[in-house]
């Protein structure tokens, strides 16, 4: 019994609850520093990545953009930070937590209207892209200059009508009323025969020999009544 007495008395003793606690605590913090550690490296890496492709693209100077692949928020942070250092414009497009990415520009050469608006809406811009909205501008502007040709042809051609008053009605029925408005019109409307003087508007459409007919009666009439007159008066 003494040398099984001996054996346990020196034997270690379980350590205890509070003991058994204090490591548990002790491998978990190095565990999260350890963690913290490798994520330190792991962005100083990635930032390290960044630095050297934002390098190569100002050095290369032919691209028109540098464009990563979707990453979280805090990855797209540094990609501006470091961006922004070397004096660049940056923009992001697509989804938080689902594609949102960055792209990069030089300061002095920034995405185009057209580009913003295919990169909002999802879409992939390209140097086919590029050249396919291209060609779409020059034919809408080409169609608007066509449409603005058109409307001045309207206009021009509406203008001449309301001169030879087609347009009389429409123009001054409020002030005069709609019936007198339309007798207006039909009164002025253009004369193929006297110009813009209706013939039935003219003083006189006798014929020379009804004219001179008419002035030699006119004559002999008073030629008898300044006879009857002076008959007249010579009896008085």
């Amino acid at each position: 019994m003494d040398l099984l007495d001996s054996i346990l008395n020196s034997m270690q003793k379980p350590p205890s609850a509070s003991e058994a606690q204090k490591n548990a605590m002790r491998k978990q913090k190095e565990a999260i520093e350890t963690r913290q550690k490798e994520e330190r490296n792991m962005i100083n890496r990635f930032r390290t990545r960044v630095e050297e492709k934002v390098a190569n693209f100002i050095k290369d100077g032919t691209k028109p953009h540098l464009q990563f692949e979707p990453m979280d928020q805090m990855y797209r942070t540094i990609i501006r930070d470091v961006s922004e250092i070397a004096g660049l414009q940056v923009f992001s497009f697509g989804q938080e937590g689902v594609d949102r990415y960055s792209v990069v520009y030089m300061k002095d050469n920034g995405p185009s209207e057209d580009e913003l608006t295919v990169r909002r809406a999802n879409g992939v811009w390209d140097e086919e892209k590029a050249a396919e909205m291209v060609l779409e501008n020059v034919e809408r502007k080409r169609q608007a200059a066509l449409d603005l040709e058109e409307e001045r042809n309207r206009k021009r051609k509406r203008g001449k009508e309301e001169l030879r008053g087609t347009f009389y009605k429409q123009k001054y029925a409020h002030l005069i009323g709609q019936e007198a408005a339309i007798d207006a019109a039909q009164k002025t409307n253009v004369n193929k025969s006297y110009g813009e003087v209706p013939s039935e508007n003219k003083k006189d459409q006798r014929s020379i020999e009804q004219t001179m007919a008419d002035i030699k009666a006119k004559k002999m009439k008073k030629a008898e009544t300044e006879k009857r007159d002076a008959e007249s008066s010579d009896q008085i």
